[in-house]
């Protein structure tokens, strides 16, 4: 199961964390977990090098991670369509599992 979890200050996203694998194929083939990890990493990129938010990016083996450390208008209305994106995903793909905290 690929999980994403959203983190909200008040009303406005403020990260998320991606973790696991889709399971609709074998690693390196399945096409859900490539859509997720691509728009993940452009979001991730976004953010920090073309708004220049101030935010903590971790890359790890299956776990991606993105905090912001100050509120910013333009990534928050990022994460928020990032989160609208997933959302259309897992409901196509019951695999793909959403939370906000």
């Amino acid at each position: 199961m690929l999980k994403a979890v959203f983190h909200k200050k008040d009303t406005d996203f403020c990260g998320f964390e991606i973790s696991g694998h889709a399971g609709y194929g074998t690693e390196g083939n399945d096409i859900v977990c490539a859509a997720v990890s691509s728009c993940t990493m452009l979001v991730c990129n976004c953010i920090t090098e073309n708004f220049k938010s101030n935010a903590e990016v971790n890359v790890e083996e299956n776990r991606i991670t993105l905090r912001l450390s100050e509120r910013d208008e333009a990534a928050v209305k990022l994460l928020s369509a990032f989160y609208e994106h997933l959302e259309m995903i897992s409901r196509d793909y019951s695999k793909v599992k959403l939370m906000i905290v």
